[in-house]
């Protein structure tokens, strides 16, 4: 593997004038060279066209509004590097995640995609989505969301693409698909990045989210009776 191998990173955003800029400050911050920063607008109608202009050192990518699986799959497209990496609008990523992340790949050559544990911080005024107990805030959470994803760009060719039909939880349905497949992966114990709570979180639509779960898991359960079929031993 190239020592210095590009990073392609995905920032998709729909009305994310709030949070973009402080998403796009904590890339710009990494101590990993070379990154090539893509930021896919996704038909936003609010201020964020216009910090784009703050950040030339960002390919700035426009599309009509489509969700956000349909924008991660237009910055797949326009990558350029050998790694992808993925952030949220409004999360934060520390300032050593990329290069601790590559650092895996360096370490083990078969590894498909890495990702990390984050650290939730709530705005003040919102309260806790259903899916979070409060008990648990404060410590460190395992992250299976794109946030916490690094990914060879051959995964990808492996697996598909995001599957748009999945509008909450198309990140989720990518990273079944990588695990029906067999491709080897690491979940990293550091809190590499510190993902947002507010008001309008997409967590918060708990009635769409668990019906996506149920599309889920018979997608996962499809997958691994079509592999016992073919007489392949499906992963999990």
């Amino acid at each position: 593997m190239n020592a210095n191998a590009l990073v392609s990173v995905i920032i998709p955003v729909f009305n994310g004038e709030r949070y973009l800029a402080a998403a796009i400050e904590s890339v710009l911050a990494q101590d990993y060279q070379p990154l090539e920063l893509l930021v896919v607008d996704d038909g936003s109608t609010d201020g964020t066209p216009a910090i784009g202009q703050r950040y030339p050192v960002a390919r700035w990518l426009l599309q009509a509004n489509q969700g956000h699986g349909v924008a991660k799959n237009t910055g797949l497209a326009a990558a350029r590097g050998e790694f992808v990496a993925f952030l949220d609008y409004d999360d934060i990523w520390r300032p050593d995640k990329v290069r601790r992340q590559v650092e895996q790949f360096q370490s083990d050559p078969a590894l498909g995609y890495v990702t990390c544990h984050c650290r939730l911080v709530r705005e003040a005024g919102t309260e806790w989505p259903s899916w979070v107990d409060p008990r648990y805030y404060d410590q460190p959470q395992p992250a299976l969301v794109p946030s916490a994803l690094v990914a060879r760009r051959s995964a990808f060719d492996h697996v598909g693409p995001f599957d748009p039909s999945f509008w909450l939880t198309n990140d989720s349905d990518w990273i079944m698909r990588a695990r029906d497949a067999g491709l080897p992966t690491r979940l990293m114990p550091e809190v590499l990045y510190d993902r947002r709570i507010h008001a309008t979180n997409q967590t918060h639509n708990t009635a769409g989210l668990m019906a996506e779960a149920l599309r889920l898991m018979h997608g996962s359960i499809k997958r691994k009776r079509a592999a016992r079929a073919a007489g392949r031993e499906p992963n999990g």
